[in-house]
């Protein structure tokens, strides 16, 4: 049941992002240019996206088990820092970069999008890339680079 439900939610979200035109580069950088022929309309999804999420994290902070019977795990952190505003910035160069962000990147992917390919390839490698580096991190491994000793 846990795997039905989640394709289902995963097709509607594909759905929603390719009718508000959230996997379309040319949308997605047409809003993010301010300074050239801006494009305000994904404002709108993204309203109504932080509408319909607080509407559902408001309602999960009250239970300790989902519809399905699982378990919750909502996010527990909520400081700031520089790893949060590190990852925040590159997150935001790569959107304006490609156009996609991982939803829509896959999304595209799907619908044959040629760039979406190169996308997908590379936030795979930089997903591989952070676990190789948080593995070092985590074993207290640095490089002298850092000023610390290595293992």
């Amino acid at each position: 049941m846990l795997a039905a439900s989640a394709l289902v939610a995963g097709l509607l979200f594909g759905l929603g992002l390719m009718v508000s035109g959230m996997a379309d580069p040319s949308k997605v950088l047409g809003f993010l240019d301010l300074a050239g022929a801006w494009d305000p309309s994904l404002i709108l999804v993204m309203v109504g996206a932080i509408a319909v999420s607080g509407v559902g994290f408001f309602a999960a902070r009250r239970r300790t088990v989902s519809l399905l019977g699982a378990g919750m795990q909502l996010p527990g952190a909520r400081d700031i820092d520089s790893r949060l505003v590190g990852g925040s910035v590159l997150f935001g160069i790569g959107w304006g970069i490609a156009g996609f962000c991982p939803g829509p990147g896959l999304v595209a992917l799907g619908m044959g999008e040629a760039k979406a390919v190169v996308f997908v390839g590379a936030m795979l490698a930089g997903m591989v890339l952070f676990e190789f580096i948080e593995k070092r991190r985590r074993a207290g491994i640095t490089t002298p680079r850092d000023g610390a000793r290595s293992r």
